[in-house]
């Protein structure tokens, strides 16, 4: 069983919660703020687990009735909300699962808490029905939402719960965890974590994912002979990336930490804090070949381009464009 010393990261929020049990203030709701794979789950599944243990500790031991309840996912005082249509939780879903269950006392522990997942996915009349069990919740009750984008609910809403925002973790701690959980080797552990931008589970999910591995390996043949390519071979990458749109944000972001690579070497010609060090011959030759406007063009046309496809300006176009200025810069 998962404790608060098995999270990586997000110490505050933890001394925030373990606080509030110790002290026997914990809130009737609370918004756990972060992108997928930050954790969210993670740390609310601990603290509904903790709240319910019978050894009435800040974590859960793991080896109460409670806690073996909890860990099989059959606690009856830990209720997660569930939804059928992919992209919004209901009224219907909201009344049968939380509003009309939380009037029914506790069957074992002193808590009912109930976890909604994906909270920015209720419909305002959903948030409705939730906001009057907040403004009057039994004492028993603790309601956790979890979202990847706190605007989406009703500042009613936000402002009735304790607002717990997951910061990133450091690179630092996410490349230690990959090499002791993942047993990857140091570099690869140091370039993932760098690609992760601060999320553990971005990170263990590409550590452990071979489509990564294919699409890491081809953003790096691209990055090393775009300047040499022939254009018939740059519209046959496009039209193979094009049929990769739903990665293509993760060559974007290859393609940017190449970039800052190759912009960090060219001013301090230091190999330490590079994220791709085993390419540093590629590196290298990149900048000597490149100024620094232009390596700087090359960057903010990368973060051009994934405003530009957020935006479903025209795929095709968009890539030609960044291509040509990774050419001629």
């Amino acid at each position: 069983m998962r404790t608060f010393d098995s999270v990586i990261g997000h110490k505050e929020i933890i001394s925030h919660l373990r606080s509030a049990i110790s002290m026997g203030k914990v809130s009737h709701a609370y918004l756990f703020c972060g992108e997928e794979g930050a954790g969210k789950n993670l740390l609310a599944t601990i603290f509904a687990q903790a709240l319910q243990c019978e050894k009435r500790g800040t974590d859960p031991c793991g080896v109460c009735s409670s806690c073996k309840k909890a860990e099989g996912g059959n606690h009856p005082d830990i209720i997660r909300v569930t939804h059928e249509k992919p992209a919004s939780i209901g009224i219907e879903e909201i009344r049968s699962q939380l509003v009309e269950d939380v009037g029914i006392k506790p069957y074992t522990g002193p808590y009912k808490i109930y976890i909604v997942d994906e909270a920015e996915k209720l419909t305002v009349q959903a948030q409705n029905a939730i906001l009057k069990t907040i403004e009057e919740p039994p004492a028993y009750a603790v309601i956790l939402l979890l979202t990847s984008n706190a605007e989406a609910l009703l500042p009613t809403i936000s402002s009735r719960c304790v607002k717990l925002k997951l910061k990133a973790v450091s690179d630092t701690m996410i490349k230690n965890y990959l090499i002791d959980a993942c047993r990857l080797p140091d570099y690869q552990a140091e370039m993932d974590a760098a690609f992760a931008q601060g999320n553990v589970g971005k990170a263990q999910k590409i550590a452990t994912s071979e489509e990564f591995s294919q699409i890491r390996d081809y953003a790096l043949r691209i990055l090393k002979y775009s300047k040499d390519m022939p254009m018939q071979e740059l519209v046959e990458t496009m039209k193979r990336l094009a049929q990769e749109k739903e990665t293509i944000y993760d060559y974007l972001d290859l393609f940017l930490l190449w970039f800052r690579d190759v912009l960090l070497f060219k001013a301090t010609w230091e190999v330490d804090n590079l994220v791709f060090k085993q390419e540093i011959n590629a590196i290298r030759e990149r900048a000597r070949s490149s100024s620094y406007e232009g390596l700087e063009s090359i960057i903010n046309a990368i973060d051009k381009a994934k405003s530009r496809l957020h935006a479903n300006v025209n795929f095709e176009l968009t890539m030609e464009l960044l291509f040509l200025t990774i050419r001629e810069n």
